[in-house]
């Protein structure tokens, strides 16, 4: 049981530091300046959902595959995709992969496990191949853009242009009022990051069923002494801690304005989920944080 708990708290500890060295941006540069986002943003991002995806094309190897065993932008690796399954010399596809959290379980809010099951199986964009050999029943293509490392069984789909939106030139209200519309969670943040700011990407659990569209803006929010707090709250803070004063009255999370953090735009909309780029904040976002519909 003790180690079980010192892993725990270091496990915490770690995930919190990666944290903070993630979102560094947000004590440099509170508002993402450009007017929509890079192609890396783009095709970088990810996206949940739960509606299955082929897995019928995937990379078999590459180049070197004596000792090389992943892939970067340059080289060359063979897909399961030749001249009988109609593939063509300067042909794009998408390489994506199922992803998982692969360290220790830690919920960060009260929510966190059973909104992550709804929303799906995350697929990260690994990058993007360009065919330039065609055989009977394969192809080598070069990795011609690299979001991350490719590696032998990822999954390869035709690629498709995704639609850029525009960043919208509002500045963000940190008194903003609740604006009425839908209204969900900040579940997860990509790599499975707790911590967050301008220039990254989270998971929000409203998606094209919920009616999302690429473009539509998010607002981040926290409710002030809510019990489905992050674990790096202190019980009641919001309105006392010992020794630093304290009020006639026990102030609820309802009785208390909330606290308006930032905003981001949809970039990819799953069933249940959208892809949200930041693109402003007043300080740092955490999972377990809400957003709502502008």
């Amino acid at each position: 049981m003790h180690k079980y708990i010192s892993h725990r708290i270091l496990n915490i500890g770690l995930r919190v530091g990666l944290g903070l060295l993630a979102a560094t941006a947000v004590a440099n540069a509170q508002q993402y300046n450009p007017t929509a986002p890079r192609q890396d943003e783009m095709y970088c991002s990810g996206v949940i959902t739960d509606k299955a995806v082929p897995n019928n094309l995937y990379l078999i190897s590459g180049e070197d595959s004596a000792y090389k065993i992943t892939y970067d932008p340059g080289d060359f690796v063979y897909i399961n995709a030749g001249q009988g399954q109609g593939a063509k010399i300067g042909d794009q596809f998408e390489v994506i992969r199922p992803v998982t959290d692969h360290m220790p379980q830690v919920m960060w809010f009260k929510y966190q496990e059973s909104l992550t099951k709804a929303m799906g199986t995350r697929y990260a964009d690994i990058g993007r191949l360009r065919i330039v050999r065609v055989d009977a029943k394969t192809s080598t293509a070069v990795v011609a853009m690299g979001c991350d490392v490719m590696q032998r069984g990822d999954l390869v789909r035709p690629f498709a242009a995704r639609p850029i939106p525009q960043f919208h030139n509002v500045k963000l209200d940190p008194l903003a009022p609740p604006s009425g519309k839908k209204t969900a969670m900040v579940v997860s943040g990509k790599d499975y990051q707790e911590l967050t700011g301008p220039g990254k990407i989270v998971y929000v659990n409203l998606g094209g069923e919920q009616g999302v569209r690429i473009g539509d803006y998010f607002r981040v929010f926290r409710y002030q002494g809510s019990r489905a707090e992050a674990n790096y709250t202190y019980k009641d803070a919001a309105y006392k801690v010992y020794g630093f004063g304290s009020t006639p009255l026990a102030y609820t999370w309802n009785d208390l304005p909330r606290e308006v953090l930032g905003e981001g735009i949809v970039l990819r909309v799953g069933p249940n989920s959208s892809t949200v780029l930041v693109t402003a904040a007043r300080r740092e976002i955490f999972v377990g944080d809400y957003v709502e519909v502008e």
